[in-house]
This record gives C-alpha cells, structure tokens and sequence, in this order.
C-alpha cells in the first residue's frame, strides 16, 4: 500500500510540474462562466416563447442545458484523465523516470495500479464537483432540477474512468503523443455512436440504434453518458420527454445494472491487458 501511495503522488507531483492542473482550472472557470451566462439568458427568453403544444419549456431547456453541462463536464473530465495517464509508460520511460521505479519490491503491475488510482483521486472528485456546480447553476437560473441526482454525476465520473484506463492501456504501447491523439478519437468514436443512435431514432431505423447501442458499449463511457442523460429526465413524459430522449450530443439511453456491471468487468480487462503489455515491454 505504501508503495502504490508513493507512485500516486508522483504521478500527481508530475502532472503539477507540468501545470496540467492550471490549464484544467482556467478551462474549468471558463467553462463554469460560459455556461452560467447562456442558461441565464436561455431561461429569461423562454419567459416570452410560446412553445409548441405538449412541450413544457422551462423542463425542456433546464434539462436540455442541463445535458450540455454534462457533456462539457464529461470532456474536462477527459481532458484531466488523458493529461494524467497519457505518458504513464513510454513516456516516463523515453525521459529514463520509469526505469528506477519499476523494480522489485513496487513493480510494474503495481506501478500501473498506483497510476490509476492517483488519476481517479483526482478526476471522480472533479467531475462531481463540475457536475454539481452546473446543476446549482441551472436550478438557480430556471428552478428546474434533475429527476435523479446523484446517479447520473456517478455515472460521468466513471465513465472518465473509463478513458483513464485506456489511456494507461494506450501509454503501453504508444509514446505520449501518440497516444493522447488515440484516445481522443477514441472519444470522438464514442460521440459518434451517440449521434448515430440519435440519427436512428429519428428515422426510426432499428439497425442503426442497434449499431450505435453496441459501439456505445464497446467503448462504455459513452453509453454511461447515455444513462446518465437519462436518469436526469427519468420522470419526464409526453412530447418534452420524447424530445428530452435524444439528448445533447448522445440519445438518452438506459443502460440499468448490467451496464454497471459490464463496466467493471471492462476495467479489469483494459487493466488486465495494460499489465500484461507491460509486462513484455523492454524499457
């Protein structure tokens, strides 16, 4: 334990030296300012719209901004994961700081293991707190809350987790750069089924949802997302909630236990895969 606390805080001593949390917290700020002064003006101008029948204006844009700040607290989440992770293995090694580390007794398994849970220490706190943030900004604005509360902030923490851990399965492999430009469009990818499966609703295409609901599993941060966007208009019915069901960025889709499920046994297979990569690597 002591070993695995002791790489953590090198790897959060090395990402402070590299002002990765300076440029996440000038990001965050204005992330945090943009969003407070577009919900601002979206809910004072729906005072004056006359929506269409059935759809509840003030439901609609609280949880349809609501959704966005969700997607943007997803990528800064991604961002700080990828920052974290991204040279964890060729990188450290090509700089000769990886070398005196991954001997006996710490070792490289446990090297990985520290790694990971240095990133998650910081990123789960991060994204809860950003997520919380903007939902205090939206219930304040337009006096509209999510029908779940905690679950779907949950649910964006681990699917930053997510990517974390191919990241760390990525820096195996590929040199920082290299990798960091991989998961990325990775991420992208998982963007892309999202849209497709809302691109399947519309035209009401069973295969292309049934595509783009298996590319979201298979890179699960994404259908995370979906659950999430879900559970923040659960109890939303009617046209609103029809509407509401495509989302920002990805279809509301519900994942349940078993893609809670699938998730951990997904981390353990990444991390699995990412330990005996390195293991047969020569640094």
């Amino acid at each position: 334990m002591t070993a695995v606390l002791t790489i953590a805080g090198y790897g959060l001593r090395e990402a402070l030296r590299r002002k990765v949390f300076v440029v996440v917290c000038v990001l965050t700020v204005a992330f945090l300012v943009l969003y407070w002064l577009g919900a601002r003006y979206a809910f004072h101008h729906i005072e004056g719209v006359v929506p269409p029948a059935g759809v509840d204006a003030q439901t609609f844009a609280g949880a349809f901004l609501f959704g966005m700040a969700m997607f943007g607290t997803l990528f800064l989440g991604v961002v700080l994961a990828i920052f974290l992770t991204l040279g964890t293995v060729r990188g450290d090694a090509e700089r000769n700081l990886l070398q005196p580390l991954v001997v006996r007794p710490i070792g490289r398994a446990t090297l990985l293991v520290a790694r990971f849970l240095g990133a998650a220490a910081v990123c789960v706190p991060y994204v809860l707190i950003l997520y919380f943030a903007g939902m205090l900004l939206t219930g304040l604005e337009g006096s509209w809350w999510p029908d779940r509360i905690v679950t779907p902030g949950l649910e964006l923490a681990a699917g930053v987790l997510v990517v974390a851990a191919l990241s760390l399965l990525g820096s195996v492999f590929l040199s920082s750069i290299a990798n960091g430009i991989a998961v990325f469009m990775v991420f992208g990818a998982g963007l892309v089924a999202g849209l497709l499966g809302n691109i399947g609703h519309v035209l009401n295409s069973t295969g292309l949802i049934h595509a783009a609901k298996i590319a979201a599993w298979m890179i699960p941060f994404e259908a995370l997302y979906q659950d999430a966007l879900r559970g923040i208009t659960e109890k939303t019915s009617g046209l609103t909630g029809f509407l509401l069901r495509l989302g920002p960025f990805g279809g509301a889709e519900q994942g349940g236990v078993g893609l809670r499920l699938w998730v951990v046994a997904y981390l353990v297979i990444v991390g699995a895969l990412a330990i005996a990569g390195f293991v047969r690597r020569d640094l």
